[in-house]
């Protein structure tokens, strides 16, 4: 009767660290596939022509957006089955951030902005 018990036991473990680690195979298996997804794709659109320059949010499922076609810049409207041209735009009526502003509003660092309260406190 002994014997039977701790064998189930056994058993119970062997189970339990086979299905762990099936599961931390299949999340590495999905991590790899969408890098792998993400470096095609990147790739693919390096040496686009088409640009999406911004995205204005104006309904849960409606965008405006401004996209650079080659030399030419179009703002569209674009809904959950439909896009619709709203203009063709000049570069002088694009804004475009400088570079220095993006990467300022990129690299925020969360340790300063830790410091910075921690300080004021």
């Amino acid at each position: 009767m002994l014997l039977s018990s701790t064998s189930k036991r056994f058993d119970s473990i062997g189970q339990l660290l086979t299905v762990t680690l099936i599961f931390i195979f299949v999340l590495a298996l999905t991590y790899f596939a969408t890098k792998l997804t993400a470096g095609l794709q990147k790739g693919r659109l390096a040496g686009s022509n088409v640009e999406l320059l911004e995205t204005f949010k104006i309904a849960p499922t409606k965008y405006i957006q401004v996209v650079r076609i080659g030399k030419k810049y179009f703002s569209y409207v674009v809904c959950k089955d439909t896009v619709t041209l709203l203009g063709e735009m000049t570069e002088d009526d694009i804004t475009v951030l400088g570079r220095e502003e993006t990467e300022s509003a990129v690299n925020i660092n969360f340790k300063e902005i830790f410091d910075k309260l921690r300080k004021q406190q």
